[in-house]
C-alpha cells in the first residue's frame, strides 16, 4: 500500500513530473492541453480518495517542460513509466495520451476512461490542414505570450460552460509559452497518427465521456465506441461541454469512480482480449 499522503516526483529523463497521494489501485489522471495536474478538480479529488491517484503534468505542461520535444508515442512511453500498471484517466489531449498508452502498452493499462477524446484525425488532407492550423496557433502563441494566449484560449466557444473556479487560470499561468508552442508542434492533433485501425486490439474495458453539448466529440466517442467493441461504452453528460467533468463534476465523477471500482474489482471476470498484446 502506498501513503495516503501526497507525494510529488520531479520529471526525469524517463518519467514524468508527478504528485500522488492516496490509497488502493492506481489511477492514473492526465489533464488537457494548456492546464497542469492541478487541473483535474473534483474528480482528482473523489479520485485520490478513492484509489492511488498519480496525476502527471503532460509533455511540454508544468513541470515536464524538459519533455516537450515527445510526440504522442514517447509521451505514452513516458506516461507508462510515471504511473505503471494502472487504469488510465485522460480529458481531451490527456485521453489522446491515454489511448495511445493503451495500444503501446496493453500489459500497464488495466482500465481507460477517455473524456472528449478522439483517436486522431484519419482523413489524410483534413489531418494537414489541423498540423497547419496547430502550428499557426503555436505561432501565435509565441508571439503574444502565455497570459494574452491563455485570454484567447479560454474564450474559445468550447469553454464558455466552465465555471469560474474551473477555468484554473493561476495554474495555468505554471506552464510557458515554449512548453505549449511545442507541445501543439510535436503532439497536436494534427501531428497524431490516427489510432482508429488499432483501436480494435485494445483489450482493456473503456469508459467514453462526452458533454451533452458537445457534439462534435459525442460523434467521435461513438465512432471510438464501435471500433473499441463490446468492452467499451460512451455515456452522455447533461448540460455539458467538452470539459464534462469541470462543468458537472458531481455527476462526472460518480460515474467515472463508479466505472473504475467495477473495472478494478479483482473479483470480476477479466476482460483481456488476446488480440490487444499485439503491435503492428
Amino acid at each position: 500500500m502506498v501513503s495516503a499522503e501526497a507525494t510529488t516526483s520531479d520529471a526525469s529523463d524517463t518519467t514524468l513530473a508527478a504528485v500522488s497521494r492516496g490509497v488502493g489501485p492506481t489511477v492514473v489522471a492526465v489533464h488537457g492541453f494548456a492546464q497542469t495536474r492541478d487541473c483535474l478538480g473534483p474528480l482528482g479529488d473523489a479520485l485520490g480518495g478513492r484509489f492511488h491517484l498519480v496525476a502527471p503534468d503532460a509533455p511540454g505542461h508544468g513541470g515536464s517542460l524538459r519533455h516537450a520535444e515527445a510526440g504522442l508515442a514517447e509521451g505514452a512511453d513516458l506516461l507508462v513509466h510515471t504511473g505503471g500498471h494502472a487504469a488510465y484517466v485522460g480529458y481531451s489531449m490527456g485521453g489522446r495520451l491515454c489511448v495511445q498508452a493503451a495500444l503501446d502498452h496493453p500489459d500497464r493499462v488495466t482500465a481507460l476512461v477517455l473524456i472528449g477524446a478522439t483517436a486522431g484525425i484519419d482523413d489524410e488532407t483534413e489531418r494537414a490542414a489541423r498540423q497547419r492550423a496547430d502550428a499557426a496557433l503555436a505561432d501565435r502563441l509565441e508571439a503574444i505570450g502565455l497570459e494574452a494566449f491563455l485570454t484567447e484560449w479560454l474564450a474559445l466557444e468550447m469553454f464558455t460552460g466552465l465555471p469560474d473556479w474551473a477555468r484554473f487560470e493561476q495554474e495555468r499561468r505554471t506552464n510557458t509559452a515554449e512548453g505549449l508552442a511545442t507541445s501543439l508542434r510535436r503532439a497536436g492533433t494534427g501531428s497524431m497518427r490516427p489510432l482508429w485501425d488499432r483501436l480494435g486490439r485494445v483489450g482493456a474495458p473503456v469508459l467514453l465521456v462526452t458533454g451533452e453539448r458537445d457534439e462534435r466529440y459525442g460523434r467521435i466517442a461513438d465512432r471510438m465506441a464501435a471500433a473499441l467493441g463490446p468492452a467499451a461504452r460512451h455515456e452522455v453528460i447533461a448540460d455539458a461541454g467538452h470539459a464534462a467533468h469541470l462543468e458537472q463534476p458531481e455527476r462526472t465523477t460518480e460515474l467515472v469512480c463508479g466505472f473504475l471500482e467495477a473495472a478494478l474489482d479483482p473479483a470480476q471476470p477479466p476482460r483481456n482480449n488476446p488480440a490487444a498484446r499485439s503491435t503492428p
